[in-house]
């Protein structure tokens, strides 16, 4: 939830500096993106969480590492994610905007923000998915999460936790974690269309 909402917020904001007639904000946005999903999750975990804090003797709890991953990493996938549905609204909504007086932040809040949402809803919970199926990358560098979990019962010395039973248990919670988001994400797609 929290890599979901610290990222939506970063990524909206990306998403504008992606849009807005400055190049210089352009460039910036592209950069971000390109550099941030060019990464693969698991290097920023291990950055985040064990090269950086060893680089410069600090001290980042995995719970911090784990945050600042994900939310980066969600950041760079939604604000690509919604550059795409903002684009594929036709210019033509911008021009008639321009054309009643309207500027930047009133075209894209009044016309262009309710159209693109359309497009926008269901890769952003089909994305949502993919982060809660990313949260178990994040026991690499400590984190106490269902992974780190699992992996401790299925290492556990007692009967019944070989991780032939555990791991496949650990697969059902994720899925009734993701598969209940992908339906709400298929109903609210027929909904707004």
């Amino acid at each position: 939830a929290i890599a979901f909402a610290g990222g939506g917020l970063i990524g909206f904001i990306i998403t504008i500096f992606r849009i807005y007639p400055i190049k210089t904000l352009n460039i910036f946005a592209s950069s971000y993106i390109w550099l941030f999903q060019s990464i693969p999750l698991l290097m920023l975990l291990f950055l985040s969480g064990l090269g950086i804090p060893r680089l410069f003797s600090i001290d980042i709890n995995p719970w911090s590492a784990a945050t600042i991953s994900l939310v980066i990493f969600t950041s760079a996938y939604l604000a690509d994610v919604w550059r795409g549905a903002i684009q594929n609204i036709a210019k033509g909504q911008w021009e008639a905007a321009s054309a009643l007086q309207l500027n930047f932040f009133m075209t894209f809040r009044l016309v262009v923000f309710p159209q693109a949402l359309r497009f926008a809803v269901a890769p952003t919970i089909s994305f949502l998915v993919q982060i809660i199926k990313g949260t178990s990358l994040a026991y690499i560098i400590g984190f106490q999460d269902l992974m780190l979990l699992g992996k401790r019962w299925a290492n556990a010395p007692v009967v019944g936790s070989e991780p032939f039973i555990v791991f496949p248990l650990m697969a059902i919670m994720y899925f009734c974690l993701c598969y209940p988001l992908a339906l709400y994400a298929r109903r609210l797609e027929k909904n707004l269309n």
